[in-house]
């Protein structure tokens, strides 16, 4: 068969194997049903397929792709004791590839998907710090490089999916997959996808390497709007927020190459996602030329029955809507029954085979389906992907207070480190996570010791959410004797086996004693710090003992009723293994602090939205009871020295519509110069807004940013360039255009510390 013929071109060949194919090999290759770690068992013998696995295989004569063989965590109950030893984990890909290529008519290799939003979700892989963290670096470059290390791991052990949160936008801080966010700005966002798109699959040409993988992108679109901040909640909002603020980040991804691409469980004013064909055909393929595939959210197509009223109904209206893969969905098993009752036409069937054919064309599995066997053993937890790491968690921390610079502190300072997320590493590292080998990791306690050259105390305090105050006396005993009390406050996402799971993997913990208060399914209505948090600050403040918070969490916690007792705050977010060293190196002085908020902190629930960002009404925002400013602005933090920003000037004041259409950009530039005593880095941030336009406006976005190092007193001049892509709005037409007037640009060090310049766009 011509297929095999690797000298044709991918779509010679993916025409000719369509061409052989039957109506049950081709819906087949469009299902994910089974979950991954039910196609093994691990025996004394060694790993061998089950029966589940090989009826999934005789069900489509193939299939199209198996997710989480590797996948360990509460939900699939994979620990060390019964999961696939790392140094096996390409023996046991092989292994399926092989039984499908000797047991199938056509032998068409499986795709392996895996999770990997903060690492790959597997026994040993490395976890690097949650999205939210990765947005504060402000560093794609940093991040593509650490993007690049986590495909080298999935891959060497023989996968070629890995599933990534890049596309949700953090709007609502009470969701639970806030620390799946990269940001509450799009721009931000959209420059960390593409990041990570060009760190797993390289330039485009590079995906069939042994070292790359596909990135799916996701959740497409406007999860981060969900309703009342609840998971997967409607998204109501109309075409213009969504092309403002939720879609930039995958068009971003679809010109940095992205072949893959996860539909939201959310409805957008009323239309699910996965039943979306605006936004995935129209939208994504013929308004963007997006050449990937559309994965299915998990059992999202089965809950399209509740509109659909039966599975097959409900598959043929995400087939028509553009999903092409599924996942652990029913529905899409029925499709061969929806052709036979005319409910679906084969085309359809076909258009979706053959964007799944071509990307496994693409990734040469036809060639060569199975992984070098010797390979994960140098690659997963390498000592350069550990450095790599390490740098991530150390730009991910911002610093939020430091009252009379009490940061950096000696080494000789005697401490005493207090609180539920001082010395426990699951803490550290975020839904999503696997069961972790003891002593992996360092916690903050930890990190702070390995510098310390006096005596460190702990005393945990209390939990993340419990009641009770038990440890409240031996932590004052603790902050007594010590000169100063590092206290590790914050949230938790980490799963345990106690707890229940909706049938997408999400935690349910209502009435259960977990002190999850982050992750998928964990969402709250009040951004306080849970527990008696706030009460050990105030007990520990009596002591008279100056206190430094380092707060781990996966959302913006609304800090405001502690920030009186606190000289200084850091925010680490979830920043992963070699979170706690790069916590302690900050504290220490050695590493000076150079995080920026990717995501505005509100002083309280009820303040929401306080997103920056926001639309521009002629007046300022007020409340009689409170302020509406936040507590700490977007792309704010401190650093241990001063940066001055001076002399914002433009090339070019004035300029033609006609030169911007001409792809002419505008040339900004600023100094910046470091006038402390320490070396730093610093984030030169530009805004911009539109001044006069023919739909509302919002306050500034982001539209540019830098990050800079400078040596104590040196100073440099950065330039920006700006063109059609930045100075566009959706105008009342709903149509991407420059429009003549003044846009006011603002540079600066966050989103309320600018300086300020015009420029015209002058009628042709």
């Amino acid at each position: 068969m011509r297929y095999k013929d690797s000298s044709l071109s991918i779509d010679e060949r993916v025409e000719n194997l369509l061409s052989h194919m039957t109506l049950k090999e081709k819906v087949g290759q469009l299902n994910q049903k089974m979950y991954g770690w039910n196609a093994y068992r691990r025996t004394k013998d060694g790993i061998k397929l089950t029966e589940e696995f090989k009826k999934q295989v005789t069900f489509g004569e193939g299939m199209g792709a198996l997710y989480g063989l590797f996948r360990s965590d509460p939900w699939s109950e994979v620990t060390f004791e019964n999961g696939i030893p790392p140094h096996e984990s390409a023996k046991t890909a092989n292994l399926v590839q092989r039984y499908v290529k000797e047991n199938t008519r056509l032998g068409i290799p499986v795709l392996l998907s895996e999770e990997c939003p903060h690492g790959h979700q597997a026994l040993d892989g490395t976890m690097i710090p949650t999205n939210i963290g990765a947005g504060s670096t402000w560093n794609p470059e940093l991040m593509e490089e650490a993007y690049a290390h986590v495909a080298a791991e999935v891959r060497s052990r023989g996968a070629h999916l890995g599933l990534i949160s890049t596309l949700d936008i953090l709007r609502e801080p009470r969701w639970g997959r806030s620390e799946e966010c990269y940001s509450e700005d799009p721009y931000l966002a959209s420059q960390m996808t593409v990041a990570a798109v060009k760190g797993m699959q390289g330039d485009g040409s590079d995906i069939h390497k042994q070292d790359k993988i596909i990135a799916v992108l996701k959740h497409f679109a406007a999860q981060g709007s969900g309703e009342g901040g609840r998971n997967a909640a409607p998204a109501n909002i109309g075409e213009r927020e969504l092309r403002e603020i939720h879609l930039p980040g995958m068009k971003a991804g679809v010109e940095a190459g992205a072949l893959g691409c996860m539909a939201a469980y959310n409805e957008i004013d009323g239309i699910p996602c996965h039943a979306n064909e605006k936004l995935l055909t129209k939208i994504l393929r013929e308004e963007w030329g997006y050449e990937g595939i559309v994965m299915a959210d998990g059992v999202a197509i089965d809950r399209l029955v509740i509109q659909a009223g039966d599975y097959e109904s409900a598959a043929v209206m995400a087939l028509t809507a553009g999903v092409d893969l599924s996942l652990w969905d029913t529905s899409f098993t029925t499709l061969k029954q929806a052709v036979r009752n005319g409910k679906a036409k084969e085309e359809l069937i076909d258009r979706a085979v053959r964007r799944i054919l071509r990307l496994k064309f693409s990734l040469g599995l036809f060639d060569q389906p199975f992984i070098d066997e010797t390979v994960s053993v140098n690659v997963v937890g390498n000592e350069s992907f550990r450095q790599v790491n390490l740098q991530v968690a150390r730009e991910s921390i911002v610093l939020l207070k430091n009252e009379a610079d009490i940061l950096p502190l000696s080494k000789n300072t005697k401490i005493a480190v207090i609180g539920p997320n001082a010395n426990q590493i699951y803490n550290q590292l975020g839904d999503y996570t696997a069961v972790q080998a003891k002593e992996k990791g360092i916690t903050v306690l930890q990190g702070i010791r390995n510098i310390a050259e006096s005596e460190v105390i702990y005393a945990k305090g209390c939990s993340i959410r419990d009641e009770s105050k038990a440890g409240f006396d031996e932590a004052i005993v603790a902050a007594e004797q010590a000169d100063v009390v590092v206290l590790a406050l914050g949230g938790s996402s980490m799963r345990n086996f106690d707890i229940q799971f909706d049938t997408n993997g999400a935690a349910i913990i209502s009435g259960n004693s977990s002190e999850m208060d982050c992750g998928e399914g964990v969402d709250l209505a009040d951004l306080q710090l849970g527990g008696v948090q706030g009460e050990l600050v105030k007990a520990i403040a009596a002591t008279g003992k100056p206190i430094i918070t380092v707060l781990i969490q996966g959302r913006p916690h609304a800090v405001t009723g502690i920030m009186d007792d606190c000289d200084a705050i850091l925010c680490g977010w979830y920043p992963g293994e070699e979170g706690g060293q790069a916590i302690g190196e900050v504290l220490f002085g050695d590493v000076n602090p150079s995080g920026k908020l990717p995501v505005s902190l509100p002083r309280s629930s009820a303040q929401l939205p306080v997103y920056y960002n926001h639309k521009d009404q002629g007046r300022e925002l007020l409340y009689i009871d409170t302020t509406a400013a936040p507590l700490f602005p977007f792309g704010y933090g401190l650093s241990y020295t001063q940066f001055e920003y001076s002399n914002l000037r433009l090339v070019r004041s004035d300029i033609q519509l006609k030169e911007i259409e001409n792809n002419q950009l505008v040339e900004v530039r600023i100094d910046i110069t470091n006038a402390g005593k320490m070396a730093g880095a610093e984030v030169v941030q530009l805004y911009i807004k539109d001044l006069e336009a023919s739909v509302t406006r919002r306050i500034k976005e982001l539209k540019g940013f830098k990050k800079i190092w400078l040596k104590a007193g040196e100073q440099k001049t950065i330039t920006f360039l700006i063109g059609k892509e930045e100075l566009a709005i959706w105008n009342d037409e709903m149509k991407f255009v420059v429009e003549p007037g003044n846009i006011k640009v603002m540079v600066g060090s966050d989103s309320m510390n600018t300086q300020e310049i015009n420029i015209q766009l002058k009628e042709n």
